[in-house]
């Protein structure tokens, strides 16, 4: 059975970008992303931690990957212990949407965390400005800064040459109309819940139409969508774990995918995907239902402070 190539998409920026990423969170450590100070999601100072944080990155890196997407720190220890050059490496992290009024601060704290000279790429993690969150739960967001101005404060890291391109993440073709009246920089990447139920049809071509790269982030849909009967049957068909299939459906469609694994065996199966045929292809199409799984409104419909409405969801 013949195996797709791995290949690269080309920035706005002229940056090369690989279409397969490991996106790497320390989910014992960290329970909620908004809740962590400076860099969002960087691991505890404990050296176990610090362990795994190393040695997750560097099993990616020996299984082939090329782009890691990921707010832990230690990665450029990992880089360097790999024998690869840093500039063979394409590092993607995150603006948390509780810095959104300390930009420069936090994206130089970013580059302390991870142990870098530069970002290859810098995404915005949400249009709303998230103030707190109360004990309970409940996510406090502010009027300002609004992603607008935060979008100018992005253009300026990106002016500074320490981010080599600059994106957005969970922007909706709503709130990308409203940024791009201002923008001197169009968004590089818009990085999106996007799997076979939530197919993201018409923000995939309102993106393409603006060169915009739209990259998916749970890709598999987690198992609700790798259990569905008609992924199950068409692995069973190719011989390859639903992920997989999944994973080619993705990159049949030109979409980049950051799919989350620690472990060493599912990394280099996420580099080792089937070519699908056109009626695969169409099988899985036809389960998209616009059901999100990983960002669900809570029971005030709300999603990080914000309703469906103000998403543009």
């Amino acid at each position: 059975m013949p195996f797709l190539p791995i290949d690269s998409v080309t920035l706005s920026s002229g940056i090369q970008m690989p279409v397969i990423g490991d996106y790497l969170f320390h989910s014992i450590e960290l329970s909620i992303l908004i809740a962590l100070p400076a860099n969002g999601s960087w691991a505890p100072s404990t050296g176990n931690a610090r362990a795994e944080v190393k040695d997750w990155t560097l099993t990616a890196l020996k299984a082939g990957y090329r782009h890691i997407d990921t707010a832990l720190g230690y990665v450029g220890l990992a880089i360097k212990e790999s024998g690869l050059k840093r500039e063979d490496v394409f590092i993607t992290t995150k603006l948390p949407c509780t810095d959104y009024s300390r930009v420069k601060d936090s994206f130089s704290e970013s580059l302390t965390n991870l142990g870098v000279d530069y970002i290859d790429l810098y995404l915005v993690h949400w249009p709303q400005c998230v103030a707190s969150e109360e004990a309970d739960g409940t996510i406090q967001v502010a009027s300002y800064p609004t992603f607008v101005e935060v979008w100018a404060e992005m253009e300026n890291i990106f002016e500074g040459k320490k981010a080599r391109a600059i994106g957005v993440s969970n922007f909706s073709i709503k709130n990308l109309e409203i940024l791009l009246q201002s923008a001197k920089i169009v968004p590089a990447v818009n990085q999106v819940e996007l799997h076979p139920y939530l197919a993201q049809n018409e923000l995939r071509q309102y993106c393409k139409n603006k060169g915009i790269i739209i990259e998916a982030y749970t890709p598999s849909g987690y198992s609700k969508v790798r259990n569905d009967p008609d992924i199950v049957r068409i692995a069973q068909k190719l011989a390859v774990t639903p992920n997989q299939v999944i994973l080619a459906w993705h990159l049949f469609r030109e979409t980049v995918v950051v799919p989350k694994s620690a472990n060493e065996e599912r990394q280099r199966e996420n580099l080792n995907l089937p070519v699908l045929g056109n009626e695969e292809v169409e099988q899985i199409n036809a389960l998209d239902r616009d059901e999100r799984i990983c960002n669900k409104p809570d029971k005030n419909g709300l999603v990080f402070g914000w309703t469906m409405e103000q998403l543009g969801w």
